[in-house]
């Protein structure tokens, strides 16, 4: 019988398929990487809340105009008059359209140049920040790192000694903290420690430096600094502590649990090398993320706790702008806490994969 070399050969069967391993060009590649793809999502946060901002701004009744000329009817002057004045005082053109304003506005961002104040003529945005931002950042910083520190610390002793009387008052103090305001706790310290109990003069430390203090590096500064600083460290210090004592203990607990530890503790290692290399270590890890988080809560709390203290950071500059309306201070301001609340998390992210890269996956 013959044989029709010249025919198909028969189709595969149903459900093959033939592979195929076609290379990720090196663009897309870089592209879906984890670090830009945190990045870009960082990016797109921070310029939906400046466009928020900036509508949200002007949706706020009256303008710069109008607040500026109603002060000044309080003196007598009739409004047409006020509103000349205010006119010619203030850099703002009340006739400018939206899309105008908002066009500068984005291209501002994109050249990192935020414009000029309203009710300041002469002062850009940037310079106005420059020279508050750095106070808060200062207080809520060091406040934070010694905040985790004690809080790390006395939540892994509440777990090596649960259920005993230390335990128990510590979760009471824990608790109470975590429940109180940090605009709160600052009054309590202003009025209960520097007016009835007198172990501080609440007057004296008012400001961010003494007259006469010059900002350099040197020893006179830097102790003044931290002076004036003192208050409001311990208010955030005071305001998360609790937090951070609370989650440790519970991850702690948790971790004591774990097998590895109790493989560990029938080798015969030390109770102290189990506790920082096994336990400490592994109930930090969840924690990572948390420090971010933290820090952006002081930051948007730093409003209320400067000006209780009278502390002049970036608090009472945001509370004047919205007083005021003085947009370009108020988006700057906004989009500069954004952004350093983003950068905060997003070091958060990208420090956790180096501790647990199982999360790029």
């Amino acid at each position: 019988m013959a044989i029709d070399i010249t025919a198909s050969p028969p189709p595969p069967e149903t459900g093959t398929t033939a592979s195929t391993d076609v290379p990720v060009p090196l663009p897309l590649r870089i592209w879906r990487h984890y670090v830009l793809v945190k990045v870009r999502k960082a990016v797109v946060v921070v310029f939906v809340v400046a466009n928020v901002t900036f509508f949200l701004g002007r949706a706020m009744p009256g303008d710069p105009i109008d607040v500026m000329a109603g002060r000044l009817t309080q003196g007598g002057m009739s409004m047409e008059e006020a509103r000349v004045i205010a006119a010619n005082s203030l850099a703002y053109d009340p006739e400018a359209p939206l899309y105008r304003q908002w066009w500068d506005f984005f291209v501002g961002l994109l050249t990192f140049d935020m414009g000029m104040t309203i009710n300041r003529p002469g002062f850009s945005v940037t310079e106005s920040i420059a020279a508050y931002l750095p106070w808060t950042l200062f207080s809520i910083g060091v406040g934070t790192v010694i905040a985790v520190v004690l809080g790390l610390t006395l939540g892994m002793i509440m777990a090596y000694r649960r259920n005993r009387l230390l335990d128990h008052a510590l979760s009471v103090v824990a608790s109470v903290l975590g429940a109180i305001p940090n605009y709160l706790i600052a009054m309590v310290l202003v009025v209960g420690g520097g007016m009835y109990l007198s172990w501080f003069n609440p007057i004296a430390l008012r400001g961010t430096l003494s007259p006469g203090v010059e900002i350099g590096f040197n020893v006179e500064f830097v102790g003044d600094a931290l002076y004036h600083a003192g208050l409001p460290i311990f208010t955030y210090v005071l305001a998360i502590i609790g937090t951070w004592m609370l989650v440790m203990k519970a991850s702690t607990t948790e971790v004591l649990g774990e097998d590895y530890v109790t493989v560990a503790r029938a080798r015969g290692l030390r109770d102290r090398r189990i506790a920082v290399a096994y336990v400490g270590r592994n109930a930090i890890l969840p924690l990572v993320a948390q420090i971010a988080i933290s820090f952006g809560t002081l930051v948007g709390g730093a409003i209320f706790v400067e000006q209780v203290l009278v502390y002049k950071g970036i608090g009472g500059l945001l509370l004047d702008a919205v007083k005021y309306r003085d947009y370009p201070l108020l988006q700057g301001l906004l989009v500069v806490l954004t952004t350093c609340v983003v950068a905060a998390n997003l070091i958060a992210d990208l420090l956790y994969t180096r501790l647990d890269p199982r999360i790029r996956k």
